[in-house]
C-alpha cells in the first residue's frame, strides 16, 4: 500500500520492528531458564531458596554437592554462577565445564547455554560448528527459541552448510510453538520465497500470528502484501483491531482519500476519532480541519478549536496556527465554550470527546 496523504499534511505509518531479526542472538536469561535467576526448585529445594534470598554461599554448597553426584540440574546452575561470577569469581572456563556436564545429560538450557559459549568464544575457542552441535541437541528437545536461532544458523550458512530448506524446517517447528520470532522468520522465508514457493498469503498468516503477539514488524511491508489480492482495508482493519493506533489513523486516511475504499467522510471521521482517543496528534489536527471544513460532519468551529487545541497541547505547530485562525473568527462566548470541552476532553481521557 503506497503512502496515504491525509488532510493538508503527509502521514507515514510508523515502522514497527523487533530486534529478533534473522540471526538475533536470543535473550541471554531466555537461554538459561527463561527470566533472571530462575533454576529448578523443584529438585534442587532448599538450594534455590538460598539463591533467591542471596545466600550464593549456602547455593554454592548444596550445588557443588549435587553436582559432584552426578545432578544435571545443579550442575547447569555451577556454570551459570560461574558465568555470572555470583557467589564465586567470574570464570567461563569454570561455566564451560559445568555446563559440558550437564549437557552431556541431555540438560536441555545446559546445551543451549553451552552452544552460546561455543558460539561466543567465552571459556572455550570460538567455534560455530560446536555451537550448532549444542543448538542442534537442544532445538530436538523442543526449545522454540533454539530452534529459531538454528533456522537463522542454516539460512546464513553459519557454522553449517547454508540451507534455506533447513532453515524452514527449524522456524516452522518454532512458529508452531507460538514463537513470534520464529513466525517473523518463516513469514519472511514465504514472502522471498527462500526454500519455498514464493506464498504471500502464508507469509501474511505467520506475519499476522506474531502480530497478534505485538511483534508488528515492517506494517508497511505486510500492507504491501494484502495490496497483492486487494485487501489493503482488511489487513488495516485486523491491526486496529489489535489497538494500533497508526492503522486506524490509516483507515481513516483511506476513507478520506478514497483509496482503496470508496471516498467516504463520515467513516474517515469516524476512524480519526478511535486514534484521537489514543492521544494520535495527527488524527486530532485531521479531526480540527474536518469540523472546520464541513467534511463528514456539519462545519463546527466550536469542535474545530477543541481538537486543533488538543492537537497544540502535544506540540503541533499546524494546530496552533489553526487556532490562531479561529479565534479571530469566533465570538469570545464560543471560543470560551471551546476552551471548556478541550479542558473536559482532557479529563475525559480523550474518551467520548
Amino acid at each position: 500500500m503506497k503512502r496515504l496523504l491525509p488532510i493538508l499534511m503527509v502521514f507515514g505509518v510508523f515502522l514497527f520492528s523487533t530486534t529478533e531479526g534473522w540471526n538475533a542472538e536470543p535473550n541471554k536469561d531466555q537461554l538459561c531458564l527463561g527470566k533472571t535467576r530462575h533454576f529448578h526448585s523443584a529438585v534442587l529445594g532448599k538450594c534455590s531458596d538460598a539463591y533467591e534470598s542471596g545466600n550464593y554461599e549456602a547455593a554454592l554448597r548444596e550445588w557443588k554437592s549435587l553436582a559432584d553426584q552426578g545432578n544435571a540440574s545443579a550442575q547447569h546452575n555451577l556454570g551459570l554462577m560461574y558465568e555470572r561470577g555470583e557467589g564465586v569469581p567470574q570464570d567461563d572456563k569454570a561455566a564451560v565445564k559445568w555446563y559440558t556436564l550437564a549437557a552431556e545429560q541431555g540438560h536441555d538450557n545446559a546445551q543451549n547455554n553451552l552452544g552460546w559459549m561455543y558460539e561466543k568464544g567465552r571459556g572455550v575457542p570460538q567455534n560455530d560448528k560446536t555451537a550448532v552441535k549444542w543448538y542442534t541437541l537442544n532445538a530436538d528437545q523442543g526449545n522454540a527459541i533454539t530452534q529459531n536461532l538454528l533456522g537463522s544458523k542454516y539460512r546464513c550458512g553459519e557454522g553449517v552448510t547454508h540451507n534455506h530448506k533447513f532453515a524452514i524446517k527449524w522456524y516452522k517447528l518454532a512458529a508452531e510453538q507460538g514463537y513470534a520470532p520464529a513466525q517473523i522468520n518463516l513469514g519472511k522465508m514465504y514472502e522471498r520465497g527462500e526454500g519455498v514457493a514464493q506464498d504471500y498469503d502464508t507469509a501474511l498468516k505467520w506475519y499476522k500470528l506474531a502480530a497478534e503477539q505485538g511483534y508488528t514488524t515492517d506494517l508497511n511491508r505486510m500492507s504491501d502484501l494484502e495490496d497483492n489480492s486487494g485487501n489493503a482495508l482488511k489487513f488495516w482493519k485486523f491491526i486496529a483491531k489489535l489497538g494500533f493506533t497508526d492503522a486506524k489513523v490509516n483507515i481513516g486516511t483511506m476513507y478520506f482519500v478514497g483509496e482503496g475504499v470508496p471516498q467516504n467522510y463520515k467513516s474517515a471521521l469516524r476512524w480519526y476519532k478511535l486514534a484521537a482517543e489514543q492521544e494520535d496528534v495527527s488524527a486530532q489536527k485531521n479531526l480540527g480541519k474536518m469540523y472546520k471544513y464541513g467534511l463528514g460532519a456539519e462545519k463546527n468551529n466550536t469542535l474545530a478549536y477543541m481538537w486543533f487545541n488538543l492537537a497544540a497541547l502535544q506540540g503541533s505547530k499546524t494546530a496552533e496556527e489553526n487556532i490562531k485562525i479561529l479565534s479571530k473568527q469566533m465570538p469570545p462566548t464560543q471560543l470560551e465554550k471551546a476552551q471548556d470541552l478541550a479542558r473536559e476532553c482532557v479529563r475525559k481521557k480523550y474518551k467520548g470527546c
